[in-house]
C-alpha cells in the first residue's frame, strides 16, 4: 500500500481551524483518522470525531471540502496520505478524548507544527480566505 486514506474534519473560526495533538506526538493534526474495515467516508467520520473530540456529527450536515495528498510523516518515501475532508455542525464543545492530549485553534503562521498533507489544507483554506 502506498497510500494511506484518511479522513478528516474541518471547522473553521476567525481565521482559525480546529486541530488536535495525539499523545505522544510533536505535531499538530486536523481531526479524524483511517477508516475501518467496510466503513463509508460518513460512517468513520462520525466515528473518529466522536472518539477524538468526544462531540456529535449531524450527519444530515455533512459537506465535502476537498481531497488533499502528501508524504506521510514518519513513513518512508513515496507513502502519501489522502486526505478526505468534510465539514459538519455538531452537538456538544469539543474536548481531548484519551488519545488526544491537546485541541488547539491554529492559523496559516504555524505551518512549522503541523504534518505535510495538513499544510496543503492550511494553503487551500488560506487561498479562500478562512485562515489567517
Amino acid at each position: 500500500m502506498n497510500e494511506i486514506d484518511k479522513i478528516a474534519f474541518i471547522e473553521t473560526k476567525n481565521g482559525q481551524i480546529l486541530s488536535t495533538k495525539s499523545k505522544g506526538r510533536t505535531k499538530y493534526y486536523i481531526p479524524g483518522g483511517k477508516r475501518e474495515f467496510g466503513e463509508s467516508d460518513e460512517q468513520t467520520l462520525i466515528r473518529e470525531i466522536a472518539e477524538e473530540l468526544n462531540i456529535e456529527i449531524d450527519k444530515e450536515t455533512i459537506k465535502y471540502v476537498g481531497t488533499f495528498k502528501a508524504q506521510s510523516d514518519g513513513a518512508k518515501d513515496g507513502i502519501l496520505v489522502k486526505m478526505t475532508c468534510y465539514r459538519a455542525k455538531y452537538k456538544g464543545e469539543p474536548k481531548p478524548t484519551s488519545e488526544i492530549e491537546e485541541i488547539r485553534w491554529l492559523n496559516y503562521r504555524d505551518l512549522d507544527i503541523i504534518s505535510e498533507v495538513d499544510k496543503k489544507i492550511f494553503g487551500f483554506l488560506k487561498e479562500n480566505g478562512e485562515l489567517k
